[in-house]
């Protein structure tokens, strides 16, 4: 492998994972549907409808909701391409992989067979199914939370939820510095790229790729704890503080209305 191909690959995808969240801010300011709502209303919202999808035994009912989240995403304005892109790469292969021997050992009338041999249930499908459609589902629902709402927003609806404060701080101080974190490893490929004449083999690579990994832990070790020093400074004392003041509105009692009445009807339909 070339040092400059290598170098290239990793400094595109560093930039381009930069340049997804910028993206995703875009997004958040938007006028679609859910960019309109209070964030408090999103939240719950959102959580209604995990808890519908968790009970929901049906594939049916649980294929409804998907097409039910294809429909906030266009009318919230995201690109579908975008959208189906950050779903269905990842999430059901993985889902689908745990999923697998469910199909061979769950015992029931047979689907597939081999001779006289039953290799997959009808049991067995249908429960694979529905793990890969919960989780699909659900992770669905908080890609679009994230990508509609602005990230100052979403610990401000968490505290006024009373989520634990070190919870929130946690979650915030992750946002925060694991772009930072990005950025140092994208400058340190840039630094090694300016400074390579030739061509390295894929062990001497491999072998400073992991020295910029040690080095970056480090780093991060040291930044958490000269940021935790600046703010015990200035009077931190473990209760973080949400500045963003969040106001309902008569399209956030709508959206409530309209959301208990669709988890009522998934719900019904449910156990028909």
């Amino acid at each position: 492998m070339k040092s400059d191909d290598f170098l290239s690959k990793n400094i595109s995808n560093i930039t381009h994972a930069l340049e997804s969240v910028i993206f995703a801010e875009d997004l958040c300011r938007a006028p679609g549907l859910l960019q309109g709502l209070d964030a408090r209303v999103k939240v719950a919202t959102v959580v209604l409808f995990v808890l519908v999808v968790g009970l929901a035994r049906s594939l049916p009912t649980l294929g409804a909701v998907f097409i039910l989240i294809l429909a906030f995403g266009l009318l919230s304005k995201i690109p579908l391409g975008l959208f189906l892109k950050r779903i269905l790469i990842f999430i059901p292969i993985f889902t689908a992989l745990i999923a697998i021997p469910a199909l061979f050992i769950t015992p029931g009338d047979p689907l597939v067979t081999v001779g006289s041999r039953v290799i997959i249930t009808e049991q067995g499908a249908r429960t694979a199914g529905l793990l890969v459609l919960r989780v699909t589902d659900s992770l669905s629902f908080g890609i679009l939370l994230i990508l509609t709402t602005r990230w100052t927003d979403i610990p401000a609806a968490l505290r006024w939820f009373r989520v634990p404060s070190l919870f929130v701080a946690v979650l915030g101080m992750t946002y925060r510095y694991i772009f930072l974190l990005l950025h140092t490893a994208n400058s340190m490929f840039l630094a090694r790229r300016s400074r390579t004449l030739g061509t390295f083999s894929g062990k001497e690579n491999r072998r400073w790729l992991g020295q910029a990994l040690g080095t970056t832990m480090a780093k991060s070790q040291q930044l958490s704890e000269e940021v935790y020093l600046a703010m015990l400074s200035r009077g931190y004392r473990d209760e973080g503080l949400a500045m963003n003041s969040l106001t309902l509105r008569r399209r956030d009692f709508l959206w409530v209305a309209f959301a208990l009445a669709a988890a009522s009807m998934l719900l019904w339909s449910n156990w028909l």
